[in-house]
């Protein structure tokens, strides 16, 4: 997949072209920090992109204007926004485009839009597995609720949904699940007891690959299932409206995420 990249913030545009460029499935990214030379670039026809990724609040052309005029010369080209709120999201989505993500973007976010945008495939294959945040936390296969073996388990893959793919050590989970406990060697033993648990879980259930544990970290595989959250921070409308101020609420250390979550609502 080729990718048109545009970012008036050269730090923001580095290392968010970093990000695209670490995904197997980007060949390539043409990125620019002025509007004229986008439109430019366009006019050759032997330049070619996929996907374009635009941020909104740029001087004198705006992403919303930029975006209408990709559309005319590439009608076929999928777009998605960045942007520093959810203030435009009714406007961009009524461009009928392919996502709206909210600054800062994590990897795991941007690997989810590219994914999608890149392979239809891949998204028909991924809706199996559905995890549900708003209000209780809990996973779904086909429809069925995964039942897991041991609650912090369960906690722990609430954590790293709610860490949107970015990796944590085990000492960082265990300071999360045993928030008053010292990370001694048995509690380093239970700690393991609960990790293997969650991957016996997710074995079970056929869905482990959602999980990714590798030299001493683990994380969560955003683009591998559908969760509401990150619905929610892409501007999908439907998510916006389904949120109403419960996240996660069986989890203490939830409530950062759900005042943020609060916060950015009013945007939209």
């Amino acid at each position: 997949m080729q990718i048109l990249y545009v970012e008036n913030d050269e730090a923001v545009l580095e290392q968010t072209a970093e990000m695209c460029l670490e995904l197997a499935q980007v060949e390539g990214i043409e990125a620019f920090t002025e509007q004229e030379e986008v439109l430019e670039w366009l006019e050759d026809k032997e330049n070619q992109a996929d996907l374009a990724l635009l941020t909104i609040d740029m001087p004198r052309l705006n992403g919303l204007e930029l975006a209408e005029k990709i559309q005319l010369k590439r009608p076929d080209m999928k777009i998605v926004f960045l942007a520093e709120s959810g203030e435009y999201a009714v406007d961009a989505f009524a461009l009928h485009v392919s996502g709206y993500l909210v600054k800062p973007v994590s990897a795991g976010q941007l690997a989810r839009e590219i994914m999608y945008a890149g392979s239809a495939s891949v998204q028909t294959q991924s809706t199996h597995i559905t995890v549900h945040t708003f209000g209780e936390f809990d996973v779904e296969v086909n429809g069925d609720v995964v039942r897991f073996a041991r609650a912090r388990s369960k906690e722990l893959l609430a954590y790293l949904v709610d860490r949107q793919g970015r990796t944590i050590t085990r000492a960082n989970a265990f300071s999360v699940l045993w928030e008053d406990e010292f990370y001694d060697r048995p509690m380093q033993k239970q700690m393991d007891v609960i990790v293997r648990s969650l991957r016996d879980t997710l074995k079970n259930y056929g869905i482990d690959e959602i999980f990714e544990l590798k030299r001493g970290t683990m994380r969560v595989v955003p683009e591998r299932f559908e969760c509401d959250l990150y619905r929610f921070f892409e501007g999908d409308v439907d998510a916006v409206n389904q949120f109403r101020g419960e996240y996660m609420s069986a989890y203490p250390w939830a409530s950062m995420t759900e005042s943020y979550m609060d916060r950015i609502s009013g945007n939209y």
